[in-house]
């Protein structure tokens, strides 16, 4: 996908945000503010757009009473618009929310300038972040499909006729016909290659349920921190910072929790409201993780003023993963999730926060403030599941005595002469493996 383009001279392309604003009619779960505020919904908008490298010199929230087929916004608010799209020069306007082929080209024709919606700002965003081949593929058979519905207003060839000979189209066939023809063409290669991507990554889980870790998965909002939370707890140097969507593809690194036990941490897209349908499938994709997590690790940025809201859009599109026929998360996620509170020291530190909300556990991924009780945390979710076991191994028998300092945890050990007896806390698939002989 294209980056962002330039105004002359090189310097980045003056943006506007607008937000047609239309107040919702039901209140998040567990919003005690109740709905998400305008200005947060602008401020969400304007991180976006400013993502994508742009310079933003006008933004602005209209009220939407109703919605016109034919602008989504009135006459009045059209006007008003436009003219302070002409005083500041404006090149590119984003207006949040998804619109209609039809209302994005008469937009363009009353202000003069490029407009692309919610949907198209976030394909640019995922176009520029995704690294691995699926996400790539994903992004782009997004784009194709949701290109599609808009080449009457996207393409300036296309009202022209042109014959061919029978494969590239009857006679009279117009170029809009054949372009739409080529796209759908590339999106059936596309679905054919992301299935064999989605073989070959389930062929490599299967490979890591052999020597199985407990795995840990990060989700929440986007930018509530779960990157830099990430780079925290395992040394890693995953891309992190102060912008929407820093990271799209999913990143798995080893850690060390207090009881010596290993587990596996994964990093995952972030959540937003709102998620343009042409890329529900591309983001659950990149939350697979997430469904064979032992326990998931929901960060939320505490100091958002909005965090109720966000929390109430990561776990609706959590329920959603688990309803369904095709539905990717097992019933019963809910006892998996551990709250954590990130961006404590923006509220006076760990104590404050733990006043407010005891039941969740309260960091500083960017201090490291709380970090070990963290680990704690997660450690204690993950003993919750284990049986304890007492064994005997032979003291000449070092690899077996080793394999379970590496998959349980060792509460105790006697040595004898000819025996060492442990007692080990330890998962059921582990122990039946220790048990039948099988390492």
């Amino acid at each position: 996908m294209a980056a962002a383009p330039e105004a002359p001279g090189g310097a980045p392309t003056r943006a506007a945000v607008i937000l047609p604003y239309e107040r919702p009619n039901r209140i998040a779960i567990g919003d005690a503010g109740g709905q998400r505020a305008a200005e947060a919904r602008l401020a969400e908008a304007v991180g976006l757009t400013a993502s994508i490298g742009v310079a933003i010199v006008h933004s602005a929230v209209h009220p939407l009473r109703e919605r016109r087929p034919a602008t989504l916004m009135g006459e009045g608010h059209v006007e008003m618009v436009g003219r302070a799209l002409k005083e500041q020069d404006v090149a590119l306007v984003v207006v949040d929310a998804a619109l209609t082929p039809v209302q994005q080209r008469n937009l363009e024709k009353a202000w003069g300038v490029k407009v692309i919606d919610r949907t198209g700002l976030i394909l640019e965003i995922f176009g520029e972040r995704a690294r691995t081949k699926e996400g790539s593929l994903q992004v782009e058979l997004a784009h194709l499909e949701y290109q599609r519905t808009r080449l009457v207003r996207s393409w300036t060839h296309l009202e022209r006729q042109r014959g061919g000979f029978g494969f590239l189209g009857g006679p009279g066939e117009s170029q809009i016909e054949i372009d739409r023809r080529l796209i759908g063409d590339r999106i059936v290669r596309l679905k054919r290659e992301l299935e064999q991507v989605r073989r070959t990554r389930g062929l490599h889980r299967s490979a890591r349920a052999r020597v199985p870790y407990p795995v840990v998965a990060l989700v929440g909002y986007t930018n509530a921190g779960k990157s830099t939370l990430f780079n925290a707890l395992t040394g890693a140097g995953v891309y992190a910072q102060d912008q929407l969507f820093a990271t799209l593809d999913p990143t798995m690194r080893a850690i060390r929790l207090p009881s010596g036990r290993t587990c596996i941490l994964s990093d995952t897209v972030g959540f937003i409201s709102d998620l343009p349908t042409q890329l529900v499938e591309a983001f659950r994709a990149t939350l697979e993780e997430v469904a064979a997590a032992d326990v998931i690790l929901h960060v939320r940025d505490i100091a958002h003023p909005d965090s109720a809201a966000q929390r109430a859009d990561v776990l609706g599109v959590m329920e959603e993963m688990a309803d369904g026929p095709n539905a990717s998360l097992e019933q019963g996620w809910e006892a998996r999730v551990l709250e954590v509170l990130n961006k404590a020291d923006l509220l006076g530190g760990i104590e404050h926060v733990a006043r407010r909300m005891p039941d969740a556990v309260p960091v500083s991924a960017l201090t490291g403030e709380g970090l070990d009780a963290l680990r704690r945390a997660i450690d204690a979710r993950l003993s919750a599941g284990l049986e304890t076991l007492e064994v005997s191994v032979p003291t000449t028998d070092g690899a077996r005595l080793a394999w379970l300092y590496e998959h349980g945890e060792v509460l105790s050990r006697q040595d004898g002469d000819d025996a060492i007896r442990l007692t080990v806390r330890i998962s059921a698939a582990d122990r039946a493996r220790f048990e039948g002989g099988g390492r």
